[in-house]
């Protein structure tokens, strides 16, 4: 059971944390995910039906 629940937490391409979830506000209803030391950021917008995901440029 262990092994189905690892195949859908999305982690971090550079550091392999998981990344945490934050939603906007009620009515934009965008998840964003981001990694915990601010490497990674997806946001998914359902108006759109789309992901952006972003990496932080240093």
């Amino acid at each position: 059971m262990r092994f189905l629940k690892e195949l859908f937490i999305e982690r971090c391409p550079k550091c392999h944390k998981v990344l945490e979830t934050h939603n906007s506000n009620f009515f934009k209803v965008i998840v964003i995910k981001s990694c915990p030391d601010q490497h990674y950021q997806k946001e998914f917008h359902p108006a759109f039906e789309t992901y952006i995901e972003s990496n932080k440029v240093s």
